[in-house]
């Protein structure tokens, strides 16, 4: 032949159970026309178990005397492309000059180099020891084995019977072990003409079908007429994960070999895989193998006087994923570049909104801050609200089912966490079953491994969020080396196109001061990380004042007291100016509540100021790639949950900076000093309402001891002290004198107590 075509490869792309008797012959013509053997079309025809016969290919084969009108290459070509064949380039003209050179992505061995591979059945053996490895390969101890010895003759062949699954792994093991060597006085007797059968996966005990498998853990692949040389070569070739190589002892090698499915479901598609790379590779096989209750041969017995051998134990590679992994891979899988002009007019649909205007399904985002900023919250609040289809801070998202990938959290502080969420969001859980959380403290692992299996798992739930938290418990390499960390990132790419979902993970901040960097520059490690996902969202701490937080204080005063007040059905007497002042609102609600109740009240105000001590204060900044810039958000850590600041009170506050340590301290004093004027003022003010002000009501209002607020007013220039005891407030030059004598801490004027205890 003159030409580059290899017909034989095109070949791969034809099944020949799936054509019709003439076109199965119009192949055989076109080889002979271009100059192949019978042999090319006799190894072709054999993938057709269920109609191939011997010696008919070379018998049809002599009738082609050949035509006016002769079946040609073009024939084969045009079946090929009809199931999946594509030129290399095809903007070129097919001609007998061009080179087919597209390698099909599940071809990783060269079916016409392959050599066989020699293996011998021992002379000496050990019946027990055969059963006793095979099935301590297979099952565990506690599970169910099923097994056939007798058989039924049909037109010459010996066919199973329906056998037994009444014992377990560990109890046929320690009977082989007592047997004194012979085998069936454990499994029976069994007709050495026929042999004996086993199941491969362990069954329920009740029964022996599809339905009574418990775990769906191997596959069978077999092939009946191919040359057993050949069949060991292609599987070892192959790298096939097989967990068990047995000899039939008749025309074929039983590969029993790890499928490691979740389900039937997940089974069947494995399964399909699996046959599917086995005959791109010209491993010829036997497709009615497909059954998880199917049988294999059983090792250590004899048939026709030949040893149904088990050959090797867990060879290839170590699992499917690994296997499967590795088929993908080791071919180019990249896609062609496409020309844009081609697509103008009927441009791909852009991926739905997740979070509505900050992220798209399918695509990634990053959350970034330092400890203590509530990133697990934040994330886990985004959990909810996606499941619940609700707003996440001020964004609306997208209602679907969400998994969270718990790395850090014991499993019960994590759904602790979830429930304390959902609680103070005051959310009704009506969804929370669109929310799986895999628990992995421990049981981590490196990310490359990891995303094989989040896969495997993920794939049938439609989940359209993925949340990986934290991202440090998976990195793996050097996170300061940007091409480590490319290939890292790389990994969460692979999970959104295999899942169609979004990839959102946490990190850290670098250290030092964060306060003068871009939101992309704080995240710890190679710039990798902020630059690869397609949303940055970033916290950064605020620095608190005091007047700040006694401002907050004040209004969660005011509104406890009117909680409290309401709680009555007397909040008809507040006003919204009364709402305004944390001082009058103490006063109304001294006036109209029972004294037993204000004292309540009091201890509620104790809890929500120390409450407000323990608040932090952060703001959101983000770098979009698919969305405009939104505007900063200043917003409330407010344990457990992250609020919104609706007072723009946080809008004017400055982040952590990188002011010198000697300025710094120095602006923290003024601004201390005045911060300790305005609140011993203020405690006063408060205090004043029943009469002379002593020295121990405003240490106990303020929480300090005598000695400190002595010192707060000798640094104030509008109060002085009195007689050592009490205090008094200078007006101009002129000293406001008291009315009212002292009084004891605890009394009462009317209704309103002399001491306000924080």
């Amino acid at each position: 032949m003159e030409n580059n075509i290899n017909l034989v490869e095109l070949l791969e792309y034809i099944e020949p159970s799936f054509l019709d008797y003439q076109d199965w012959v119009n192949v055989g013509m076109a080889l002979k026309y271009e100059g192949y053997t019978v042999q090319d079309w006799d190894d072709w025809s054999k993938r057709d178990a269920n109609r191939y016969h011997a010696g008919e290919c070379e018998k049809k084969w002599n009738t082609f005397s050949g035509s006016s009108s002769p079946i040609t290459a073009g024939t084969i070509v045009k079946m090929a492309q009809d199931n999946g064949f594509k030129f290399h380039k095809e903007d070129v003209a097919f001609d007998w000059n061009s080179e087919i050179g597209n390698k099909d992505d599940l071809v990783v061995i060269d079916k016409g180099w392959i050599e066989t591979s020699e293996f011998s059945i021992p002379q000496k053996w050990n019946p027990v020891e055969q059963l006793t490895t095979y099935l301590e390969t297979l099952f565990e101890a506690n599970e169910n084995v099923g097994y056939v010895t007798r058989s039924w003759e049909k037109n010459g062949k010996y066919l199973p019977s329906k056998g037994l699954c009444d014992r377990t792994a560990g109890r046929l093991i320690q009977e082989l072990s007592k047997c004194e060597g012979d085998i069936c006085k454990v499994i029976g007797d069994y007709s050495e003409k026929a042999g004996a059968w086993i199941r491969f996966n362990p069954l329920d005990g009740k029964g022996i079908k599809n339905e009574n498998v418990t775990d769906f853990r191997y596959a069978l692949v077999e092939s009946d007429v191919m040359d057993l040389g050949r069949q060991k070569a292609i599987i070892e070739e192959l790298e096939l994960p097989v967990a068990c190589l047995v000899y039939s002892a008749g025309k074929s090698l039983h590969a029993i070999v790890k499928i490691e499915a979740y389900n039937y479901s997940e089974y069947r598609e494995r399964v399909e895989y699996l046959y599917k790379v086995c005959e791109k590779n010209g491993l010829i096989i036997d497709k009615q193998n497909k059954n998880p209750s199917r049988l294999s041969r059983m090792p250590g017995i004899i048939r026709n006087g030949k040893k149904q051998y088990l050959l090797s134990t867990n060879i290839g590679k170590s699992s499917f994923e690994e296997w499967k992994e590795w088929i993908e891979t080791i071919n180019d899988d990249l896609p062609e570049p496409e020309s844009i002009a081609s697509i103008w007019d009927n441009l791909p649909e852009l991926s739905p909104s997740l979070i509505d205007g900050v992220l798209r399904q399918g695509h990634k985002m990053l959350i970034a801050g330092p400890s203590k900023a509530g990133k697990s919250y934040a994330l886990i609040e985004m959990c909810c609200a996606i499941a619940e289809g609700k707003k996440w801070l001020k964004w609306n998202c997208t209602k679907g089912r969400v998994l969270y990938v718990n790395l850090e959290l014991d499993r019960a502080s994590c759904f602790h966490r979830f429930k304390d969420v959902y609680t103070a969001l005051n959310w009704n859980p009506d969804n929370i079953n669109n929310i799986d959380i895999w628990n992995l403290r421990g049981k981590s692992a490196p990310m490359d491994k990891l995303a094989p299996k989040l896969i495997r798992r993920a794939v049938k739930k439609d989940y359209i969020a993925i949340i990986i938290d934290p991202i440090y418990k998976v990195i793996t390499g050097d996170e300061n080396s940007a091409d480590q960390m490319a290939k890292f990132c790389n990994q969460f790419d692979k999970v959104c196109t295999e899942l169609g979902c979004a990839v959102i993970y946490c990190h850290h901040h670098s250290k030092g001061a964060q306060g003068g960097k871009r939101s992309m520059d704080r995240a710890s490690g190679s710039g990798v990380f902020a630059r690869d996902p397609d949303a940055l969202i970033d916290l950064i701490e605020l620095e608190l004042t005091e007047d700040v937080l006694k401002q907050q204080e004040d209004v969660l005063v005011c509104k406890t007291c009117y909680k409290w007040i309401k709680r009555f059905s007397k909040d008809n007497e507040v006003s919204q100016d009364d709402l305004c002042s944390a001082r009058t609102m103490l006063e109304l609600s001294a006036e109209l509540l029972q004294s037993n109740t204000y004292k309540l009240m009091i201890e509620d105000i104790k809890k929500v100021k120390d409450e407000n001590k323990s608040r932090t204060a952060w703001r959101i900044d983000g770098t979009l790639r698919e969305f405009p810039k939104f505007e900063p958000i200043n917003l409330w850590f407010d344990y457990p949950i992250h609020r919104i600041d609706d007072t723009n009170i946080l809008k004017d506050l400055s982040a952590e900076s990188d002011t010198h340590s000697w300025k710094s301290k120095s602006n923290k004093k003024n601004v201390k000093q005045r911060e300790n004027k305005k609140t011993i003022e203020t405690a006063y003010e408060v205090c004043k309402i029943d009469g002379d002000v002593t020295l121990k009501m405003i240490a106990e209002y303020m929480e300090k001891s005598e000695k400190t607020i002595r010192n707060y007013v000798n640094s104030s220039s509008d109060l002085y002290m009195k007689n050592n005891l009490n205090l008094e407030r200078e007006i101009g030059k002129k000293r406001e004198i008291s009315l009212f004598p002292s009084r004891e801490i605890g009394k009462k004027q009317g209704n309103f107590p002399f001491s306000l205890k924080s």
